[in-house]
């Protein structure tokens, strides 16, 4: 019989997270509970400063937490030493950052590869199948293009295309339609959402952005460090 937690991909539990001491502290999170589950595009909305960004970060082991629990994929980040850490990242875990963090003098064929090389793929194989994931972002023809020459939105399609081509099981991404167009982020979407079918994959989305809630399978309302309630259904559709 199979356990109801099997199907959990992500598990947070009295998660809190500060930064700075004293009169300048600043609490990010306040005991945040949630649940993703496994084969599900999972969506964080709320206004700027209300611990979205840092929540996906815990999650995704790019920052530690002060206190709570946090599992992904059964696994606790913070059990792991440093070698293994990198290792899961580096294999399980993509993440899109608002700042695109793009590698200059490499050209965007270039920093999709990193991943890849990353993970011990040959070069051979890591340019084709990054040739692949720049096309599926709509950006074959830019593929020998620098970051310098290619707009915003078009870095920031670079950025979700190394974040997708290693095939991570969780993707994490921080507002991944806020410099495209409508058409274009409706395409990354979709592949975003193809992504999170698999049963063994989950997709985390932070966002602003009204256009792509219909995307999501559950959305999630965080304020002021704590997730205040969690919608699907009718009541998700009720944010459309």
């Amino acid at each position: 019989m199979q356990n109801i937690h099997d199907n959990i991909a992500v598990s947070c539990k009295a998660l809190v997270k500060s930064f700075g001491r004293g009169v300048a502290e600043v609490k990010a999170l306040r005991g945040v509970d949630m649940e993703v589950r496994r084969g599900e595009l999972f969506m964080i909305v709320g206004p700027s400063g209300c611990g979205k960004t840092t929540l996906i970060s815990i999650v995704s082991a790019i920052l530690a937490r002060d206190g709570g629990d946090c599992r992904v994929f059964g696994h606790d980040p913070s059990d792991m030493p440093p070698a293994e850490l990198a290792r899961f990242r580096g294999t399980s875990i993509g993440f899109v950052f608002q700042v695109f963090n793009l590698f200059p003098a490499l050209s965007a064929l270039e920093n999709v590869t990193v991943p890849l090389l990353l993970n011990g793929r040959s070069q051979r194989d890591a340019r084709i199948q990054a040739k692949r994931m720049l096309e599926a972002v709509g950006l074959g023809e830019r593929a020998d293009a620098c970051p310098a020459q290619l707009s915003g939105g078009q870095q920031q399609r670079v950025a979700i295309a190394r974040a997708l081509v290693h095939d991570p099981q969780l993707i994490v991404c921080d507002e991944p339609t806020s410099n495209l167009d409508h058409q274009t982020g409706q395409r990354i979407m979709e592949l975003m959402r193809d992504k999170a079918k698999n049963a063994d994959r989950v997709v985390m989305v932070v966002t602003h952005d009204p256009r792509i809630y219909g995307f999501a399978d559950r959305i999630a309302r965080m304020d002021d460090g704590r997730i205040i309630d969690i919608l699907e259904g009718k009541e998700r559709d009720s944010l459309l």
